[in-house]
């Protein structure tokens, strides 16, 4: 794995070194998100719904336009992907605390059960993967786990 530092500042110096590793950085981490998606539980469901199960998993109860902003599309389109999922019975809709206008989107028990059954069949591929990794590259995953963590939240 290229080195991603960035000395003391933590501002990317821009250099050759630097872009290659950033495009390293890229690429594998698109080919294995692809790979990722894959190893789903139920087919049925698009990596959008699937996207916003987990965004409710993570963040909790949230309105219609609060999940759009927080999945960057429309809400028109966060509206159409509520009203599936809410029709295959994994969220369910209320009305708003403070205001009655609008809803309040939650996960179901059965969203809760198949996220959680799809986390564990994607970390056993993924640990089936990485047993072909040596130690010091194990290392290396362990050190570089929460910096991917971070910028997949910036």
């Amino acid at each position: 794995m290229s080195d991603l530092s960035h000395g003391d500042t933590g501002a990317p110096h821009g250099g050759d070194a630097d872009q290659a590793a950033v495009n390293a950085l890229r690429s594998a981490v698109m080919r294995l998100g692809r790979r990722l998606k894959h190893q789903r539980v139920d087919e049925s469901l698009s990596p959008t719904e699937m996207s916003v199960l987990g965004t409710l998993a993570r963040c909790g109860s949230a309105t219609p336009g609060e999940l759009a902003r927080r999945e960057h599309v429309q809400p028109p389109s966060m509206t159409r992907i509520v009203a599936l999922l809410e029709a295959k019975g994994l969220v369910r809709l209320e009305p708003h605390p403070d205001d009655r206008r609008q809803k309040v989107v939650s996960q179901t028990e059965q969203a809760e059960a198949m996220l959680e059954e799809s986390r564990s069949k994607r970390n056993a591929w993924l640990t089936e993967l990485a047993d072909g990794l040596d130690e010091d590259e194990w290392e290396k995953l362990r050190a570089a786990a929460p910096v991917l963590e971070k910028l997949a939240h910036l």
